[in-house]
């Protein structure tokens, strides 16, 4: 593997981010945004497709997560200056956006409002923003029915449930991740974590939840307001790729993205879930991601 650096990037509004990168310093950054709640921690065969591909991987804990300092009340849209925050201590310019689960969103954001700067972006498994008419909860597992209809209902709610919810997920381990998912998972899903990629998840989702839940609340609230940005302002490529077998963020919230998305390609797979779409097609994700650049 790629040799992994991690540092820190100061904000000038305050506080620093908690930051990962790996590959050649002079090539074009792919910015993952992680899900929800997860981490900057670096997934081996993410990072080699990556580097494989001439890109340079860099990704950073949101605010809340980890290292990085918290920022209550932020928005979607805020993620855009955490974002150039990143690139500028790095000296690139150019980028792609990629985000999967919750950070589908924060890539969408990056593609609105730093259309000079982003080749292209693309969104893995993430939800739409609460202004669109679909039923937003239609579909999910019933741990997230439970955490969003908390988050809907506010930050004391979201906070009440999350303190439970959090308690386990804090120290949870490969061998437990599928049972701490729940209804969440499918069979599919399962198996998927089974092969080595739960491992992966839980050691993210420790160091996510390392100091506090706080993240997590954060993106939680962010996804249930305004957005801060419009979606028909994207006039960047970007790509849809959504499974039908996902519990997570249901197979409708895909396909209303393919659809209000201007000019987006879409691969709305029937074989796949939420984490078995994200492992299993993660080089032709890069593929097209890339290919859609160069249209």
């Amino acid at each position: 593997m790629t040799p992994v650096q991690r540092f820190q990037v100061s904000l000038s509004t305050g506080g620093v981010l908690d930051v990962g990168v790996s590959g050649p310093k002079d090539r074009t950054p792919m910015m993952f945004h992680h899900g929800t709640p997860l981490s900057l921690i670096l997934f081996e065969p993410f990072v080699d497709a990556v580097v494989s591909r001439g890109l340079r991987y860099v990704s950073y804990s949101r605010p809340g997560y980890g290292d990085s300092t918290r920022k209550p009340g932020r928005t979607i849209a805020d993620c855009s200056k955490d974002t150039e925050a990143v690139l500028d201590q790095l000296r690139a310019d150019r980028f792609y956006a990629i985000g999967w689960s919750g950070g589908g969103p924060h890539a969408l954001a990056c593609a609105a409002l730093l259309p000079r700067r982003v080749i292209a972006a693309t969104t893995i498994a993430g939800p739409v923003p609460p202004s669109s008419n679909l039923d937003w909860l239609s579909g999910m597992g019933k741990e997230n029915v439970e955490e969003f209809t908390a988050a809907l209902a506010g930050p004391d709610e979201l906070r009440t449930f999350l303190e439970r919810a959090a308690f386990g997920l804090a120290q949870v381990t490969g061998e437990q991740i599928i049972s701490a998912f729940g209804e969440l998972v499918s069979d599919l899903d399962k198996a998927t974590l089974s092969r080595g990629f739960g491992t992966f998840v839980a050691g993210n989702i420790r160091e996510a939840l390392r100091n506090g839940f706080w993240g997590w609340l954060d993106d939680d609230l962010a996804f249930t307001r305004d957005w801060g940005f419009d979606l028909n302002r994207i006039s960047v490529p970007v790509n849809v790729w959504h499974g039908s077998k996902d519990r997570m963020v249901p197979f409708e919230h895909g396909r209303w993205l393919a659809e209000h998305l201007p000019g987006a390609r879409a691969h709305l797979l029937p074989e796949h879930g939420h984490f078995s779409l994200v492992l299993d097609q993660f080089g032709e994700i890069l593929d097209d991601l890339i290919a859609s650049g160069k249209c």
